[in-house]
Parts: C-alpha cells; sequence; structure tokens
C-alpha cells in the first residue's frame, strides 16, 4: 500500500491510510457514505448457509463504522459447470441477510472460476461527525467486545472430521449475527473507537486500532470468551493457515506478560468471520454497554502507548 498514490480530497474522511474496516466518503454536511466489499470461499458445507454467511461478513464493516447500510452489489465467482441449485442457494442465502439488514441489493458481478467465492460489495450511511473509527481509541477507555472467539479454528475442525455438531451449530449461529444490534447499542454512548474482528483476529485487528490511534490496547486474556469446542480442537492442532500468517504478521507487536496456553494463545490470532465488534469507551459508558446490550463484555482497557501496541496480562 505504500507505493499507491494518495490522492488529496477534502470529502474522504477515512481511506486505507490507517487500515480502517470501511472508507468514508462526505456528502454534505450532515451525511456520508461508508463504503466496504468483501467477500471469501465457502466456510460451510451448506450453500444457503455459506451466503448468509458471507452477507453478515461483509455487512459488519459498516456496522464498525456505525453505519446503516443501505445498498449492496454481490460479488461471485463460479465454476462454468457447477451445480446451478447451489449457486441459487448460494444467492438466495445473501439475500435473505441483506432483507434481515434492510439492505438493498442491486445487481453484481460474476466471472467463471473452479474456486467459488462470494459476497458483496456494501454501501451505508453515516452522520460525518458520529463515524465510529479504528482511530479513536484513547486512553482510559474501556475495552469491550460483543462475540465469542474461535470460529477460525472450528471451521477448520470441521473440515478435518473433528467438530462435533453442536459446536459447529453454535459457530454458524454467531457468524450468521448480524453486528447491527451490537451498532444500534454501543450508539447510545460515548464511543470513542470501534473495529470489527474478522480475518486478521483479534490480535491483528487490536494492532490496527492501537497503531491508528497512538495507543496501547491491554487486553486481559482471562476475560475472553471462546466458543464451545474451539480451545479444544485448537489443543487437538485444528490451526488453520490463515491464524500461522496472523501470527507471523501481528506477533512482534505484541507483550504478554505472562504464560499462556498454547490453545488460548493460538485463538487470539484466529481468523474470524463475521467476527464481534472490539468498542473503546469510557468506563461508566462500558459498563452501561454491558448492562444494555449482554452479549457485550469487558475485555481490557486502553492504555497511553507504551513499547508495544498490544499488552496481554
Amino acid at each position: 500500500m505504500a507505493s499507491i498514490p494518495r490522492v488529496a480530497n477534502e470529502n474522504v474522511l477515512v481511506g486505507f491510510d490507517t487500515a480502517d474496516d470501511a472508507g468514508v466518503y462526505q456528502l454534505t454536511a450532515e451525511l456520508a457514505l461508508v463504503q466496504t466489499v468483501d467477500f471469501f470461499t465457502p466456510i460451510v458445507d451448506d450453500p444457503f448457509t455459506f451466503g448468509a454467511i458471507a452477507a453478515a461478513n461483509a455487512l459488519s464493516d459498516v456496522y464498525a463504522m456505525g453505519g446503516r447500510p443501505i445498498s449492496a452489489l454481490s460479488i461471485l465467482a463460479y465454476p462454468a459447470k457447477g451445480d446451478l441449485e447451489d449457486l441459487e442457494q448460494i444467492l438466495k442465502g445473501g439475500a435473505e441477510k441483506m432483507r434481515e439488514a434492510d439492505c438493498a441489493v442491486l445487481g453484481g458481478h460474476s466471472v467463471a472460476d473452479e474456486e467459488i467465492k462470494f459476497g458483496y460489495a456494501v454501501t451505508g450511511t453515516v452522520h460525518p461527525r458520529r463515524v465510529k473509527a479504528n482511530a479513536g481509541a484513547r486512553a482510559g477507555d474501556a475495552l469491550v467486545f460483543t462475540k465469542r472467539l474461535g470460529t477460525g479454528v472450528i471451521s477448520t475442525a470441521l473440515k478435518r472430521g473433528m467438530a462435533r455438531d453442536a459446536d459447529v451449530e453454535a459457530s454458524i449461529a454467531s457468524m450468521l449475527t448480524l453486528n447491527r444490534k451490537a451498532c444500534e447499542a454501543m450508539l447510545a454512548y460515548d464511543v470513542h473507537g470501534c473495529t470489527d474482528i474478522t480475518g486478521f483476529g483479534l490480535i491483528g485487528h487490536a494492532r490496527e486500532m492501537a497503531l491508528a490511534s497512538g495507543v496501547t490496547l491491554e487486553i486481559e486474556v482471562d476475560r475472553l470468551r471462546f466458543l464451545d469446542g474451539a480451545l479444544e480442537y485448537a489443543r487437538l492442532g485444528a490451526i488453520p493457515g490463515g491464524l500461522k500468517n496472523n501470527r507471523e504478521y501481528a506477533a512482534c507487536a505484541v507483550q504478554t506478560a505472562r504464560d499462556l496456553a498454547p490453545e488460548v494463545d493460538a485463538l487470539l490470532y484466529d481468523p474470524q468471520t463475521s467476527g464481534g465488534l472490539l468498542i473503546t469507551l469510557p468506563e461508566a459508558d462500558a459498563a452501561a454497554l454491558e448492562g444494555a446490550f449482554p452479549e457485550a463484555y469487558r475485555v481490557g482497557r486502553v492504555l497511553a502507548r507504551q513499547a508495544k501496541p498490544i499488552r496481554l496480562i
């Protein structure tokens, strides 16, 4: 990205400089567009569910910016001789999830490809002064998260025939859950910074927030919540390739105050699909958010910048 020209534009409120979840472009004094795109290969066997998860994942970036999704364009790569019934189910699953989000699917683009890929480019709206960027975290803030970790490990365990049905179902339910209610809940409070935890894992996205904000995020590992089965499958070696890549990329940014069990350490880097929102806000507001939205729970705090952007305790 360093070699890509940065064209000055006073209407660009959030670009790619801070590795934020979406771009924000101001139209008027009271209206800005939020734009994002996300697509990936199947992570579950059922095509309808895959389409719905892909939609929820793409919508998440708009919610992470404090925005409201309004329209989407589908992105599809599918084998020329692929099963058309499966394709229909993928598109139906995505459309149903978009309908749940009150987001209109306007069309899309497809290409012939032997590897299936599906997702959306999503446009949302937000007030220019109410954007929740990842660069807003302030020293003294509490750090709150809204979902459990472990979707990547459980998906890998499923592929290897290791995962129990109940654990897979709970992971799928988490991935299918829109961050819409979490976004609506947090907007009632003085949120300073927000990002969603997706492909780079908790540490990867927390690193981006810390660097963008010029702070250190202190994460209390024992407060983190994991999906049922995730710790066990990580202990048994169900480690996705993306987890290894995330660790290689982000571990240098981490200071650890104590030894962690290998499976716990692994899940800190686990690539999430349609993961939760990581939110920074004043302590009093954090307590109120936890009371108003039970899925939200405190996982740490924001410190003035220290030697490394992430501190695990």
